[in-house]
């Protein structure tokens, strides 16, 4: 069974479900999706919101390894994604060696306001927490009342792990962030991320891979 936790955010629903149709229809194994929704997690996520977070799962994505009791192997991926493979293929990339497996992005955005007028922030390590292959086993630093009181960038930039040689890295196809990296044809890209923001919202329908995205919620929407 792959074990897959996905970002929930009450303003970006249709992109949870979108994303979630878009992995179920690919996968040649059984997938188990799990929402990470703030009003199911009351018991062990009590932080306030940040006024820097952009989304209401920015915190609680490093909840996974104790959702998971620290056993096996769990995936996080934001919900702005759009999967155009199949997840086995990820899966399969597990590696004993490491705590984490993510894409080793060096993402620098220009702007200063994403989607919904949210800040726009900069850091070593941007967007490496968006996919994250759990060892959930060498996590156990990631408690409740760790990931309640830790800063932002403790989390984000993997401190807690206090070695970064335990980060491994993803083909950067598995986590292709839209419009910022060099745009190439879909058979070269197995997840798309609309990190800017998704085509959802009416100031990104253009971007590109938007009409991926479409199709794909008019194939979840079809019955007949």
């Amino acid at each position: 069974m792959i074990r897959i936790f996905i970002g929930y955010d009450s303003r970006e629903a249709v992109a949870f479900n979108v994303l979630s149709h878009s992995i179920q229809t690919r996968a040649s194994e059984p997938v188990e999706i799990v929402p990470l929704m703030l009003s199911q997690l009351r018991s062990v996520f009590k932080r306030e919101a940040h006024p820097l977070q952009s989304t209401e799962f920015s915190f609680s994505r490093f909840l996974v390894p104790h959702l998971s009791q620290y056993e096996g192997w769990s995936l996080f991926c934001d919900c702005d994604m759009l999967m155009l493979d199949d997840l086995a293929n990820l899966w399969k990339l597990r590696d004993e060696t490491y705590a984490v497996q993510v894409v080793k992005h060096e993402h620098n955005p220009g702007e200063t306001k994403k989607f919904l007028n949210k800040p726009q922030s900069r850091y070593e390590k941007k967007n490496w927490s968006s996919v994250i292959l759990f060892n959930n086993a060498k996590c156990t630093a990631l408690t409740p009342a760790y990931v309640n009181t830790a800063t932002g960038l403790e989390l984000h930039q993997f401190k807690w792990l206090n070695d970064d040689s335990l980060i491994g890295e993803l083909p950067h196809r598995w986590n292709h962030l839209v419009d910022y990296d060099p745009t190439v044809p879909p058979d070269q890209v197995s997840l798309i991320h609309f990190t800017e923001g998704g085509p959802y919202f009416d100031d990104y329908k253009e971007c590109s891979y938007a009409d991926l995205w479409f199709a794909e919620r008019e194939r979840m929407l079809f019955a007949g």
